[in-house]
């Protein structure tokens, strides 16, 4: 597949708005609405497009308490790694889990209503999965900078 500039700005414009028309994007690329559905689809089709969704207003829904929490497992064995993985992809709560290099193991994107909620969480949760030896958390106090955009 050749993926050129086009494809680039196509890209750049459906990550602005995936709810743009095809009418819409042909007029700002200069190409015909079956070109602009015709390179979608490849693009989906090639995996450079993984899907489509919708971004909710963290305060509308009463879910703007964001923590970040480093996790540290009790050891390292494929066992303890595969088991908190598993367990923790079920969790409502977490947003995203990366497993990180450095003191801690995993870090955890947690948005939650408030300080009791996370308390909540943590306790009937989080605590509650095999194999975590320690955890700390850091409360965001403003969020100044979040995007979805990946630039090309």
């Amino acid at each position: 597949m050749i993926f050129d500039a086009t494809d680039k700005q196509l890209l750049e414009y459906l990550q602005e708005d995936s709810k743009q028309t095809n009418k819409e994007l042909s007029n700002k690329l200069n190409l015909s609405i079956t070109a602009v559905y015709e390179r979608i689809k490849k693009l989906e089709k090639e995996g450079f497009i993984k899907g489509y969704i919708v971004l909710l207003n963290k305060e509308k829904i009463d879910k703007n308490f964001m923590v970040f929490c480093h996790i540290k497992l009790l050891q390292h064995s494929q066992d303890y790694v595969v088991s908190f993985e598993k367990q923790v992809k079920q969790i409502g709560e977490v947003l995203e889990c990366y497993h990180i290099s450095g003191d801690y193991d995993y870090l955890l994107k947690v948005l939650v209503k408030d300080m009791a909620a996370f308390r909540e969480f943590m306790v009937k949760k989080l605590t509650t999965i095999n194999h975590i030896g320690s955890t700390h958390s850091m409360f965001v106090i403003n969020e100044v900078k979040h995007t979805t955009v990946i630039n090309f």
